[in-house]
């Protein structure tokens, strides 16, 4: 009866996932509703070149921090150090991207089963913890434990992944530096998007796109989750990828496949004007992260000597996303950083060790090779890489990778203008004068009142 029972809901589990993934582009959890409305009565997401307005546009500078872990389906506890990772304390950034691979276990019931936001939601919190840490302690500070309770603010949220409150927005005691713009999870993938709380009012159009690569070709345990929006009148694209894994010869014709599939099967709404980019390589700024699980294709021997010896000029030279890179077939105009680290796969557990060197008897059998399997590539003109680096988190058999870019934006001039009034002093001044409410309430409740 069992087996009929499990043969008979195969099917149904299968449909299931699958439609689950199409449900649409809005299908994603963050701290405010998506902004529809535009600034000053201009579609500041529009990316003809003419406007209602007809002003120039000038050129402003971001910081984008990029970091892609797989975890191993390890659950994060509260010691976890974030900080380390986003590198808080060296850097401030504009935006951080954040992907994860394999936050949940790669089983059946994961795997076929309904979506369990419980451990997003505690990445979420960690992340958020992290990235607002010192405005947190610094508010705490200049509050007494009576007014604490009183200055709790609400944060609205277009929680559409479930009726429950697990999701990024919650209550807050303190103003956040960072809020999350997107965060969508298929299976174990995990993309999340933080931003400053200044530029939320100038991030448009956010949504997502979800493409299953793994068992049948189709669910979620391998593939991709792509995020967009754009930012002033510049189109950006994120796409966090756990390609096909493998390392006997020719594996690496899967993880082509799955780059191919994932081109071809993502895409976004075209937007209200109907000028938005719908693919992936449709838009200005693109990110490709993830566990792609691209090898070296050499004997084992051979490599772990040459990672011994630290040559990564000589084992570069037989990575296979290298060589894809460099014959610009399926990544073509794609780019990459230096390599100057060691490989991040595969390490014993709470271990500085290989994967291999840690084992005796039967399980020195499943050795696997050192590479480089956690990357960071882009494509497009605009994007400049400053730091390309990995962590030395043992959480799991991966060490996460990060990246720095300069992401160049295109702004026009009026906005520019109405962006340093609504975040001066100046403006702070009319607000209390007047009574106006918080930043946060023009955006979340779409009190535009700046209309020309």
């Amino acid at each position: 009866m069992t087996g009929k029972l499990a043969e008979f809901m195969w099917p149904a589990l299968v449909a299931n996932k699958i439609l689950n993934k199409r449900l649409g582009s809005s299908n994603f959890v963050a701290d405010y509703p998506s902004n529809t409305e535009p600034l000053l009565g201009h579609d500041q997401s529009s990316l003809s070149s003419k406007t209602i307005l007809n002003d120039h546009k000038d050129t402003q500078k971001y910081k984008i921090f990029v970091s892609t872990w797989n975890v191993g389906g390890i659950f994060p506890d509260e010691g976890l150090n974030m900080e380390d990772l986003l590198e808080t304390c060296n850097n401030s950034c504009d935006i951080y991207l954040l992907g994860f691979q394999e936050i949940v276990p790669l089983k059946a019931s994961n795997v076929l089963g309904y979506e369990n936001n419980k451990i997003s939601t505690k990445w979420n919190s960690i992340i958020r913890k992290a990235l607002n840490k010192s405005t947190h302690h610094s508010f705490k500070d200049q509050l007494g434990d009576d007014k604490r309770e009183d200055v709790k603010k609400n944060i609205c949220c277009n929680n559409k992944e479930g009726e429950n409150n697990n999701h990024p927005g919650q209550l807050c005691e303190s103003p956040q530096d960072f809020e999350c713009i997107i965060s969508k999870q298929m299976v174990g993938i995990l993309i999340s998007v933080w931003a400053k709380r200044d530029l939320r009012p100038f991030i448009q159009h956010p949504s997502v796109s979800c493409v299953g690569c793994g068992i049948m070709g189709c669910l979620g345990n391998k593939g991709s989750v792509s995020v967009r929006f754009v930012l002033h009148e510049t189109s950006f694209c994120f796409v966090c990828a756990h390609l096909a894994s493998g390392g006997r010869g020719g594996d690496e014709k899967l993880r082509n496949s799955n780059v191919a599939e994932i081109f071809s099967r993502t895409s976004f709404p075209r937007g209200p004007m109907l000028d938005l980019p719908r693919k992936i390589l449709d838009h200005e700024h693109v990110i490709l992260l993830g566990d792609l699980n691209y090898r070296i294709s050499l004997p084992e021997e051979t490599t772990r000597l040459l990672v011994e010896n630290e040559d990564w000029d000589y084992l570069l030279e037989y990575d296979q996303l290298t060589m894809e890179l460099m014959r610009g077939n399926m990544l073509k105009e794609w780019h990459e950083g230096a390599i100057t680290f060691a490989p991040t796969y595969k390490y014993c557990p709470n271990s500085d060790m290989y994967y291999g060197c840690c084992y005796q008897g039967k399980k020195a059998g499943k050795k696997r090779a050192p590479a480089w399997c956690d990357r960071i590539i882009w494509f497009g003109d605009g994007l400049k890489q400053m730091q390309y680096a990995r962590c030395e988190s043992r959480l799991s058999d991966h060490r996460p990778v990060n990246a720095l870019f300069i992401a160049q934006v295109r702004v026009s001039a009026t906005l520019k203008s109405f962006q340093s009034l609504f975040l001066s002093e100046r403006f702070e001044q009319i607000k209390t004068h007047f009574g106006f409410p918080h930043n946060d309430e023009f955006v979340c409740k779409k009190q535009l009142s700046f209309r020309l």
